[in-house]
């Protein structure tokens, strides 16, 4: 009685779900190349990796959709149209990159005025608190009178060192 219900009812999910190995190889070489350009020095590079990045995941939206259907209205056969939410994802992820890249944008353009460069420098006091790990010191601003809540601390204390 089961397999007779199971093969009288309309199949909303598709028994297997085959990718298109092309979009999935459009998809990693997106992310892949946008990732590697994030990770530069020089804000374009880093504004540039972002827009593969998010095309890179409209890609991906589309490949995790399935197959494309009718679009979705009422009365129509279920097994026939396409999932909506897909799309929605798609047009969301093209917003959040949109924000991304003008915020990206608008900070290389300041500190190509600032500076005449699109290179993002060193920061001088993360040189110096690298310098002082690298010293075993502490730092200036370093108050021994405060109780610290870092873990590390409390995992001092019970070795049986005291903590300030």
């Amino acid at each position: 009685m089961t397999t007779l219900t199971a093969a009288l009812a309309p199949t909303l999910i598709e028994p297997t779900l085959a990718p298109n190995l092309t979009l999935v190889l459009v998809t990693a070489g997106l992310v892949a190349a946008g990732t590697a350009l994030a990770l530069d020095r020089s804000l374009v590079r880093v504004l540039l990796g972002m827009v593969l990045i998010g095309n890179g995941v409209a890609v991906l939206y589309l490949v995790v959709s399935g197959r494309a259907g009718r679009a979705p209205f009422v009365g129509e056969d279920p097994a026939a149209i396409s999932d909506p939410l897909p799309q929605a994802m798609v047009l969301t992820a093209i917003v959040i990159s949109l924000a991304t890249i003008g915020f990206l944008l608008a900070l290389s353009y300041r500190l190509w005025q600032i500076s005449g460069t699109d290179d993002v420098p060193d920061d001088a006091e993360d040189a110096r608190i690298q310098r002082l790990a690298l010293d075993d010191q502490t730092s200036s601003t370093y108050d021994p009178s405060e109780t610290s809540t870092t873990t590390s601390d409390e995992l001092a204390a019970g070795d049986g060192r005291e903590t300030a």
